[in-house]
């Protein structure tokens, strides 16, 4: 395989099982209307809608070696690279009801070892080079290490990406993403309103909220922050600049993976027209044309039942605001610690 822009690496994949159900009953038992199988986690989802767009992105995964026929069930042999591990691959569980809200249960990550996670590492490294890829995509949860109980360090992986010149996007939470981000060793982070306040440390109640907690991690080095903000769109922020995107209303099916769906749209949007002559938007990359391509992905994503982009039928139009109005309050506060 060669020749590919973007390589992706989910460090803790998952088996989704989503179940559609009518008039969920909580505490009884109910029958599901359809049941779905899917290879998912949020760089497997980010690489499937690349490749919808016919943008070539193989994906790095570490994988339970329990299961042995579960790329070839869940149709992921040709867009994936496995990397072998002892155990069982962890089950995401998701419920959606008909005209109801969609619930999901997740598995944590499976520990790995030292060793695994050096070599899915190394393969990563070298599948990265072998493409001359431009762009490495961190994105899920991160899996604990079996001898420490702490995450696993992505610190390898940035100084190789650093070393070759490939930018990195993250996309994942909680403590990785405060590291990583304050560190500013990411290109690109994609924090819903939520992990952004988190990151931060504080509550965020406007669009000028959002965009200032964006600059600041901006300041320690990240390229471009992409803030997905619910029903008030998303916002992309650099240091000199912020572009908000919304599209009209759609009909919800299924959020999960709309996210993953968004940060799609947005490589698929920068590596498809790439920057040419003076650098306007002061990074190397289009972001106002990755944002709105993120906001229309997204979109198209929640009208679909799975938590992965099934086609890109139906792409709704988006508007871009090069100067977003801050003082908009968002409509759903981000705190920066959970409420009860």
């Amino acid at each position: 395989m060669s020749g590919a822009p973007i390589i992706t690496l989910t460090p803790a994949p998952t088996l989704d099982r989503t179940y559609f159900v009518h008039n969920l009953i909580e505490g009884a038992v109910n029958r599901a209307d359809g049941v779905v199988e899917e290879l998912a986690g949020k760089g497997i989802n980010v690489t499937r809608g690349l490749y919808l767009s016919g943008v070539k992105a193989p994906g790095v995964i570490p994988i339970g070696n329990s299961d042995p026929g579960v790329l070839a069930r869940t149709g992921s042999i040709e867009q994936f690279i496995p990397h072998w591990v002892d155990g069982t691959l962890r089950v995401s569980t998701t419920i959606v009801e008909k005209d109801g809200p969609t619930t999901k249960v997740n598995e944590a990550p499976r520990p790995l070892s030292d060793s695994d996670w050096k070599e899915v590492v190394d393969l990563t490294i070298a599948t990265v080079k072998e493409n001359g890829a431009q762009w490495l995509i961190i994105a899920g949860a991160l899996p604990v290490d079996k001898g420490t109980n702490t995450f696993v360090d992505l610190t390898p992986l940035f100084d190789a990406m650093t070393a070759i010149g490939v930018r990195v996007a993250m996309d994942t939470s909680g403590e990785p993403l405060r590291r990583y981000a304050t560190l500013g060793l990411p290109a690109v982070i994609k924090p819903n309103a939520h992990e952004l306040a988190e990151t931060v440390g504080r509550d965020l109640f406007t669009v000028g909220d959002v965009i200032d907690a964006a600059r600041e991690l901006c300041e320690h080095g990240i390229e471009c922050v992409l803030a997905s903000l619910g029903p008030d769109g998303m916002v992309a922020v650099t240091k000199e600049h912020a572009w908000q995107a919304k599209t009209p209303p759609v009909k919800v099916i299924n959020t999960v993976g709309a996210g993953d769906a968004t940060l799609a749209g947005f490589l698929t949007a920068i590596i498809t027209n790439p920057v040419e002559g003076p650098d306007e938007f002061g990074v190397g990359f289009n972001v106002p044309r990755g944002v709105k391509f993120a906001v229309q992905y997204g979109a198209v994503a929640v009208t679909q039942p799975n938590s992965g982009l099934e086609n890109l039928d139906n792409m709704p139009e988006a508007s871009v605001n090069a100067d977003p109005d801050r003082s908009v309050p968002l409509e759903e506060v981000a705190h920066a610690k959970p409420t009860k």
